[in-house]
């Protein structure tokens, strides 16, 4: 593994102020700027986008998948409705960590509900910025033990 994407949803780009009780105060930079601090550490390449677009997320993961590439992916709201991400993790056999801020599951109903889960190695959710954290030692564990 040399390059780890980071690939975030619709409304991410507003952390740190969009609903801080949920969500915390920490922003998309702060947490790029710790995780690029890591895969500095570690001799990785970072690849940390954001868009709230979901073709343009398609492509990413579509990239990524087609380089033998992981992926931290939190979609947002894309996690509940997108059969096109769902399909473009599987098509370009994508090595995907699924994360998330906040416990969706003890949330609205609506948002227990994730097209990205079935096709992810895994799923992480619920301990706010620390969530990459873990996914990015998820990925690094993975990819020691295939060594």
């Amino acid at each position: 593994m040399h390059t780890v994407h980071v690939l975030n949803g619709p409304n991410l780009n507003l952390l740190g102020s969009r609903e801080p009780a949920t969500y915390g105060t920490v922003t998309l930079a702060d947490i790029e700027a710790r995780l690029q601090a890591r895969c500095d550490g570690l001799g990785l390449k970072l690849v940390f986008r954001q868009s709230n677009h979901e073709g343009e997320l398609v492509t990413w993961v579509q990239e990524a998948g087609r380089a033998s590439e992981p992926v931290i992916l939190n979609a947002g709201a894309y996690t509940h409705t997108s059969i096109a991400l769902h399909d473009a993790i599987r098509g370009a056999a994508a090595h995907v960590i699924e994360v998330h801020l906040s416990n969706v599951h003890a949330r609205e109903d609506f948002r227990h509900q994730s097209m990205i889960s079935a096709v992810a190695a895994g799923v992480i959710l619920g301990f706010g910025a620390l969530s990459y954290d873990l996914a990015l030692d998820a990925l690094i564990t993975q990819s020691k033990s295939k060594s």
